[in-house]
């Protein structure tokens, strides 16, 4: 399978980028990547392997650039090309760090939507205590929904979780106000319905206090609903953190139990980084197309395309053009 990859895209790009692409292509002996970027930047950083093709480029859609002009305007531009060649079918699936908004439009434009799906949704791991995480889906992709479009995100998010994480009956839940089947505003008692005549695990209504706890498998929500959780959660989890190294600092004593549970805290910081489950994911389109974190490092990038090797692997954009399709005609 091919991977291709946006190498100038994200806050620690070209580095970064290079230095996760070079881990994954020496544990996954079943890909090739082709990495979109400027060379002389690229090379700097490159571990030279066969599986490995560089595409030059000479633009760069940067943070501050337009989402909807920037990938039309910067058509040599890494993430550009990159998307064309997803069109072209000359590569599996692809990944950028870069300009959020660019890289869905880009996406929407470029590689397309799945026939049957109205609206993509950008989806995610999240952390859980038990460690095992929860599909969330949509987190900004769309700030407005109608019914429709949550019932295919749980479609497709069923389907991710079955295929990709090995969850055989995938626990299905709305996100809402309150686990009463009466609660919400219009759309979630709109859904709902729709929801429990679904072909999977509805487990109803669930509340974002119970998230982190695993109530489900796979959440579903409206983009604006659910960016705003993601980011709360990713808030809260620095804030934690920060306050747990200010409590270990505050004097000689702390400082010493901080020594004795090092490794432990550790942990606990990787257990609530939904980056070492991987990327966003852009459902509902004709190739996946994964988001990494702006942010992202080495690790976050190479747990990035162990996820979309794994998507490729298992079709899922072929079995989720089935599963609506199967749903379409049902509904109609």
């Amino acid at each position: 399978m091919k991977i291709a990859i946006d190498g100038m895209g994200g806050d620690h790009a070209p580095q970064k980028i290079v230095e996760g692409v070079n881990e994954a292509l020496k544990d996954f002996t079943n890909i090739e990547i082709q990495l979109f970027g400027r060379k002389e930047e690229l090379e700097k950083y490159i571990i030279q392997n066969d599986r490995l093709e560089i595409i030059h480029c000479e633009e760069v859609i940067t943070g501050e650039d337009d989402p909807v002009r920037s990938v039309r305007r910067k058509k040599d531009s890494s993430m550009t090309r990159m998307l064309e060649a997803v069109s072209e079918g000359k590569v599996d699936a692809c990944i950028s760090a870069g300009n959020t908004g660019a890289y869905m439009s880009g996406g929407l434009f470029k590689v397309g939507r799945i026939e049957g799906v109205s609206r993509p949704a950008l989806a995610t791991i999240l952390p859980t205590v038990d460690g095992k995480g929860f599909l969330m889906l949509d987190l900004g992709a769309n700030a407005d929904a109608k019914p429709e479009n949550l019932f295919q995100y749980a479609v497709m998010g069923n389907i991710y979780a079955q295929k990709v994480q090995g969850i055989a009956r995938p626990r299905i839940g709305l996100l809402n106000i309150g686990t009463e089947e009466n609660k919400g505003n219009e759309l979630t008692k709109a859904v709902y319905g729709m929801l429990q005549q679904g072909d999977f695990n509805f487990v109803g209504n669930v509340e974002a206090r119970d998230l982190l706890e695993g109530v489900a498998d796979v959440v579903v929500t409206d983009g604006f609903t659910g960016n705003m959780v993601l980011k709360s959660i990713e808030g809260t989890a620095g804030t934690l953190m920060k306050m747990l190294k200010d409590v270990f600092m505050a004097s000689t004593k702390t400082k010493l139990g901080a020594l004795l549970v090092k490794n432990e805290l550790k942990g606990l910081k990787n257990k609530l980084d939904y980056s070492e489950h991987g990327g966003a994911l852009l459902f509902g389109l004709q190739a996946p197309v994964v988001k990494a974190h702006g942010s992202s490092d080495a690790r976050a990038i190479y747990n990035t395309i162990r996820q979309a090797a794994m998507m490729v692997e298992n079709d899922i954009v072929n079995v989720m053009k089935q599963a609506i399709l199967e749903s379409q005609k049902e509904n109609e």
